[in-house]
């Protein structure tokens, strides 16, 4: 009996299979909890965007300051501001993005705003 060159195989890759099976088990996963993850993601984008809003533009902190402010599990939750517009959004990656404005007499508010 020959044997087969030398970097291949006849066995099965198991790595690969293995690889395969995890990613299905992690989206199957996210498929079964998406109503969860998307009710927290939708929470705390808009949280964290009304919370840091008010600390940067009604308390003058800066945003890096203002980041300390998130509460614990809220790690993933990404900070962006916008000096002109005297916005903030925040977003949780893949699921959701919330944006609260600074307006006068009202103090920050979450986007879509009508008066």
């Amino acid at each position: 009996m020959a044997k087969s060159p030398a970097g291949s195989s006849s066995r099965p890759r198991w790595g690969l299979w293995l690889l395969a099976i995890l990613a299905l088990a992690i989206a199957g996963t996210a498929w079964a909890f998406r109503e969860p993850i998307n009710g927290y993601g939708s929470i705390a984008s808009a949280y964290s965007a009304r919370v840091a809003c008010s600390c940067r533009f009604v308390a003058g902190r800066s945003l890096e300051d203002c980041a300390k402010d998130k509460l614990p599990g809220m790690e993933a939750v990404t900070l962006v501001e916008d000096v002109e517009a005297r916005s903030v959004t925040a977003r949780f990656p893949l699921v959701a993005q919330a944006t609260a404005t600074y307006r006068k007499g009202y103090g920050c508010v979450l986007e879509p705003y009508e008066s």
